[in-house]
C-alpha cells in the first residue's frame, strides 16, 4: 500500500492546506486550486477514498466563480485574486476531466459541470502549460469524443507546435527561450493528442522536445532538476537548486507517455530514473520521502533538503508513486508500506 498518511493530515473539513511547518500543517496558508486539484487527481487512484475525493471536488467547485473562473487562492474564505493563474486553471481542467469518469455519481458530476463551465475560456490561454494540461485532459474525457471536443485539441495541439516551431533552433529544441517548471507537461501533452487522434505532427514535436529536455536533466547519469534560482534560460547554464518535487512526477510523467506512444526502454528506464530522485537517486544523494511522516521534502537545496512538508511536495510524490506502481507492478519499489 501506498503511504498517504502526510496527504491526510493536510487535508481538513474544507480541503487541503497549503503550507506546512516542518510536517505540521500550517492553516494560515490557506487552500489552492493547484493542490486541490492535484489532491483530487491522487483519490481517484486511491481505494475506499469518496469522502476525501468530495472534499477536493467541494473546494473546487465553490472555488469556481459564476462566470467559470476560479480563485487559485483562497486564505480564511478570502480570494486572492493577485495570485490567479492560467496554469492552475489548467492542472483543475485536468482534475475535473478526469474526475468527469469515476465511480462516484456525485464527484462525477461536480467534475463534468465545472469542466464544461470553464472550457471554452481554454481558446484564450496563453500560458503554455495551461493549454497542455488542458489538452491532456481533453484526451481523457469524451467517448466517443465530440466534435467541439475534437476541434479544441486541433487548436490547442496547434498553439503548442506553433511555439515549439517559434522558439526552437539549433540545439535548443523547446516552446520557450528558458525551462522552467512542470516542463515535461508540454511535451506529455503532444504524445496525449498523438495516443486520442494520430496526429503525427504532435508525436514529431513531442519526441523531439522530450528528447532535449531528458539530455538536460539526466546528464549526470541522475535526474538533475532545473533549479528555481534564475531557471536555465537559452545561452546560460542551468542552475542546480532549488529542486522542486513537483519535476520529478512531470518527468517520470513524460516519459511514461513517451514509452506508451513510441516503446522501446529508453524511456521506460529514464521515468525510473526520474521516481528515484524521491529516494536518494539525486544531487544531495538524499531522500526527499520522510518515512517516520509520509511526508515529502519541499526541495533540495544546496545545504541539503528544504525540511518542510507542503501539499506539492507530497502530491507529486505521491502522483509519481501511483503512477510507477501502476505501469511497473506491485513489484515494483513504488510501493511503500503504510505505517500504522
Amino acid at each position: 500500500m501506498l503511504d498517504y498518511r502526510h496527504l491526510q493530515r493536510m487535508t481538513d473539513s474544507t480541503g487541503m492546506l497549503q503550507f506546512s511547518q516542518l510536517s505540521t500543517p500550517d492553516p494560515s496558508s490557506g487552500y489552492t486550486l493547484d493542490d486541490n486539484a492535484r489532491a483530487l487527481i491522487v483519490t481517484l487512484n486511491m481505494k475506499d477514498s469518496h469522502d476525501l475525493a468530495l472534499i477536493y471536488a467541494n473546494w473546487l467547485f465553490q472555488a469556481q466563480r459564476i462566470d467559470g473562473s476560479w480563485s487559485n487562492l483562497q486564505v480564511r474564505g478570502n480570494d486572492i485574486r493577485a495570485l490567479d493563474s492560467e496554469d492552475s486553471v489548467g492542472r483543475a481542467l485536468l482534475a475535473c476531466a478526469l474526475g468527469s469518469g469515476c465511480a462516484w455519481p456525485d464527484v462525477q458530476g461536480m467534475c463534468l459541470a465545472m469542466f464544461n463551465r470553464n472550457l471554452p475560456r481554454a481558446v484564450h490561454f496563453k500560458s503554455p502549460r495551461a493549454v497542455a494540461y488542458t489538452l491532456t485532459g481533453l484526451c481523457m474525457i469524451d467517448k466517443p469524443m465530440s466534435r467541439d471536443h475534437l476541434q479544441l485539441i486541433r487548436q490547442l495541439s496547434s498553439y503548442l507546435t506553433g511555439l515549439y516551431q517559434q522558439h526552437q533552433k539549433k540545439g535548443w529544441y523547446w516552446f520557450e527561450n528558458s525551462l522552467t517548471y512542470c516542463n515535461g507537461i508540454l511535451p506529455q501533452a503532444l504524445f496525449s493528442v498523438y495516443a486520442r487522434t494520430g496526429n503525427k505532427k504532435a508525436l514529431k514535436t513531442g519526441h523531439e522536445a522530450l528528447s532535449f529536455l531528458c539530455d538536460i536533466l539526466f546528464r549526470s547519469g541522475y535526474l538533475n532538476i532545473v533549479g528555481n534560482k534564475g531557471w536555465y534560460k537559452y545561452g546560460e547554464k542551468p542552475p542546480c537548486f532549488d529542486q522542486q518535487p513537483v519535476d520529478a512526477a512531470s518527468t517520470a510523467s513524460a516519459c511514461l507517455a513517451a514509452y506508451q506512444s513510441i516503446g522501446g526502454q529508453h524511456y521506460l528506464g529514464l521515468a525510473r530514473q526520474a521516481h528515484r530522485w524521491y529516494h536518494g537517486a539525486n544531487i544531495n544523494e538524499l531522500k526527499l520521502y520522510d518515512q517516520k511522516t509520509g511526508g515529502c521534502y519541499d526541495a533540495l537545496t544546496e545545504e541539503g533538503v528544504n525540511l518542510n512538508q507542503g501539499a506539492e511536495a507530497i502530491l507529486s510524490f505521491l502522483l509519481c508513486e501511483q503512477l510507477m506502481a501502476k505501469h511497473l507492478g506491485k513489484d515494483q519499489p513504488a510501493a511503500i508500506e503504510q505505517s500504522s
